[in-house]
């Protein structure tokens, strides 16, 4: 194990907010464990170090826990490892990292699972879709990256994608390219389908769409010299036939599409440990959020995919409990349901004889009222 955090008692203490933005969110500790966010549309960083370590030769596992309860809406809830060269007070969104990894939620446009490798000062985004958990339950989001450089990602402990790192990220230039010295022929014919050269406008073919109407008559009170010169109004053509377009056919000199032959790229080079870094030293959550209440647990930083493994029966048994929580307080909320509505409807029920009772009671009232006028 490099690194672990569970933010239990102290935390404060081990983690610094950044002081590279103002007026960021503030992290406060969760009541079943972790720390979560708590203010809305806010930016959050926060980020703590570690003794600096190098993967160059061995696996590397980044493993964490996040329950978006809020439900979310939009907002990040990934992690960032970055060298040991970036300060937890300098963190921001800026800083040079070497991983980012979790899941950006925003509408339904973007629920995805951020992979993304820096290499040669550029970051790079794996090209594989790998969707995200939406729900307002615990999830567990594993990324192991192996020394033969290829990666995997779990979610709650079951493998989510895999891929590799030259293939899924456009990290190295592509080992071929099209041949510069050639070119598609001048005669290459790519179109599939040509109008039929034996099908002709028929001599009938009525193409006008509209035609003076023949029953129009000038009015008799028409003045041409006041009114202007009386022309007929136009109708549409009862025989108009549209645009001639001739039946298509097969196109006998098609060639096929034309593929451009391809050669070695001078530029690539090929490298073996696209995986590797050789400082790893800081990890930070470093994210936007318009709804607060993302819950952050159980990272984990290890060159031993059993240590993540092994935290697969925790993660859970905190399911199973967010679980019966949540069908004791679905129960709960339904019998105050039914039973406000059992009440209203014996209100309901009751109103009729009330409204009777009330006005016998008015009766003798009434009554004793005329005795009196009399």
């Amino acid at each position: 194990m490099l690194y672990s955090e569970d933010f239990s008692e102290g935390w404060e203490d081990r983690w610094t907010v950044s002081e590279a933005k103002g007026d960021l969110g503030k992290f406060v500790a969760s009541e079943d464990g972790g720390i979560k966010t708590s203010e809305d549309a806010k930016f959050y960083g926060i980020a703590t170090s570690f003794d600096k370590f190098s993967n160059t030769g061995k696996d590397l596992v980044v493993q964490f826990r996040i329950a978006h309860h809020q439900n979310i809406d939009c907002g990040g809830g990934y992690v960032k490892i970055f060298p040991s060269s970036v300060a937890p007070k300098d963190m921001e969104g800026e800083s040079p990292y070497n991983i980012m990894f979790g899941p950006d939620i925003c509408g339904p446009g973007t629920r995805k699972v951020h992979v993304i490798f820096a290499y040669k000062g550029e970051n790079y985004l794996t090209k594989k879709t790998i969707s995200a958990k939406t729900d307002e339950q615990s999830h567990l989001y594993t990324l192991i990256v192996k020394s033969d450089n290829t990666f995997q990602v779990n979610i709650d402990g079951k493998e989510e994608a895999t891929g590799s790192l030259e293939e899924d990220f456009d990290m190295l230039k592509p080992k071929e390219i099209n041949n510069p010295e050639s070119s598609k022929p001048d005669d290459w014919v790519d179109e599939t389908m040509i109008d039929d050269p034996e099908d002709v406008k028929p001599d009938d073919w009525v193409t006008e769409s509209h035609i003076t109407d023949p029953e129009a008559e000038k009015p008799e009170d028409w003045d041409d010299e006041m009114d202007g010169e009386w022309e007929a109004p136009q109708i549409d053509n009862p025989e108009f036939k549209g645009e001639f377009k001739a039946k298509r056919i097969d196109n006998p000199e098609y060639k096929g599409v034309w593929v451009h032959d391809q050669v070695a790229n001078p530029e690539y080079v090929d490298d073996k440990e696209l995986y590797a870094f050789e400082d790893f030293g800081a990890i930070g959550i470093d994210i936007w959020q318009v709804k607060s209440g993302s819950v952050f647990d159980d990272i984990l930083i290890s060159d031993d995919v059993a240590d993540a493994e092994a935290a697969v029966a925790a993660f859970e048994e905190v399911v199973a409990a967010e679980t019966a929580a949540k069908e004791a307080a679905d129960a709960a909320k339904k019998v105050e349901e039914e039973a406000a509505a059992a009440a209203a409807a014996e209100e309901a029920e009751n109103a009729p004889d009330e409204a009777e009772e009330a006005d016998e009671a008015e009766e003798p009232a009434a009554e004793e009222e005329t005795k009196d006028e009399l």
